[in-house]
């Protein structure tokens, strides 16, 4: 874990983009995100960060990793050009999925900003919460 690097949560809705969908597509642009922390958190993102894919909605849970493939971009689907975006490649799917559930229910992640903040699509991780939630997904449910 670098001390420079960052670590995020992006949510999609899986009925609309799921893990699967851009397991298929390889990357994709992370377009259509209308708030503005969350479009200045993906400002902020550089090349070679991580993420974890957050199906919201449906499921409520974390399902994998992507890493942040280009960063730097205008929204393609913002035609006055203000928002932010970035484009992620899948990493891994994870060992099992950990639910919002469960890291509402557990002390150790009572901080973070997918709780706090929980209408906010595109979230900073600490490291801490990052390998936190790695260590999670590797243990049975």
């Amino acid at each position: 874990m670098s001390k420079n690097k960052r670590y995020w949560l992006m949510k999609s809705e899986p009925n609309a983009y799921s893990w699967d969908d851009l397991v298929a597509e390889k990357e994709a642009v992370w377009d259509g995100v209308r708030n503005h922390r969350a479009s200045n958190n993906m400002r902020d993102m550089q090349v070679g960060e991580q993420a974890f894919f957050y199906h919201s909605n449906i499921g409520k849970e974390i399902v994998g990793i992507v890493r942040v493939s280009k960063a730097g971009i205008t929204d393609p689907t913002d035609p006055e050009g203000k928002w932010h975006t970035v484009k992620v490649k899948p990493v891994k799917k994870l060992k099992r999925p950990v639910t919002l559930q469960e890291i509402k229910a557990d002390p150790k992640l009572e901080g973070i900003e997918l709780v706090r903040l929980g209408r906010l699509s595109v979230a900073e991780i600490t490291p801490k919460e990052w390998d936190y939630i790695i260590a999670l997904s590797e243990k049975s449910a």
